[in-house]
């Protein structure tokens, strides 16, 4: 079990707290990551993609042209995918592209990209973010104490305070521990942890 400092606001080390090793000591591996953002990803499209197959699109009903004598080549329809606005053959349709992923994958996941930030010196455990009402300034000059950017800030629940002080820093993303994930850990650099929510989210990666 490590063990790892705890900061106040000003960067003052007030304390150190045990981490557990299955949760923040686990040897990442790239393709459980790789598969995890992966299903992220696909779960996140919208899926509205849609084009007008033959029997959608206007016109048709009547046969261009008699069959034979024209000259012109045979033709049943002008809805007919070789026709100009002609409807397609197999382009998309609204769908889902969801898949299930099975849930110890994806707290692997979580754990993996944790225990990777941890090994990379760069995970920050505060006991609190100084913050007594909606400032961006003071998040800024947080960030700048401990010398980050591309960070994400995980409080032990939703801290709408924190929200809407870091909501104009570009690269800064509020998350509560429950909505932590693999994707949002890999996207930044530094990751920044409220010391309540450490035990919660060993709690529920663990369980």
């Amino acid at each position: 079990m490590a063990t790892l400092p705890v900061y106040n606001a000003q960067k003052e080390k007030v304390g150190e707290i045990a981490v557990k090793d299955e949760v923040f000591g686990v040897e990442p591996k790239v393709g459980v990551l790789h598969e995890v953002v992966q299903w992220q990803m696909a779960k996140r499209r919208a899926g509205t993609a849609s084009t007008k197959r033959r029997s959608e699109v206007s016109g048709g009903g009547r046969k261009p042209w008699r069959q034979k004598g024209t000259g012109h080549a045979r033709a049943g329809s002008n809805t007919s995918p070789l026709w100009k606005r002609g409807g397609s053959v197999f382009g998309p349709k609204p769908r889902s592209y969801f898949y299930p992923l099975p849930k110890k994958v994806r707290k692997l996941g979580v754990r993996m990209a944790l225990s990777d930030r941890v090994k990379s010196d760069k995970v920050y455990i505060l006991r609190d973010f100084g913050l007594d009402g909606i400032k961006t300034k003071k998040v800024a000059e947080l960030m700048g104490r401990f010398e980050v950017s591309k960070v994400l800030f995980v409080t032990k629940e939703r801290n709408e305070v924190l929200e809407l002080s870091a909501r104009n820093i570009p690269y800064v993303t509020v998350l509560p521990q429950a909505g932590l994930n693999v994707y949002d850990i890999l996207r930044h650099d530094y990751l920044i942890l409220e010391e309540e929510a450490v035990s919660q989210l060993e709690e529920r990666l663990l369980s």
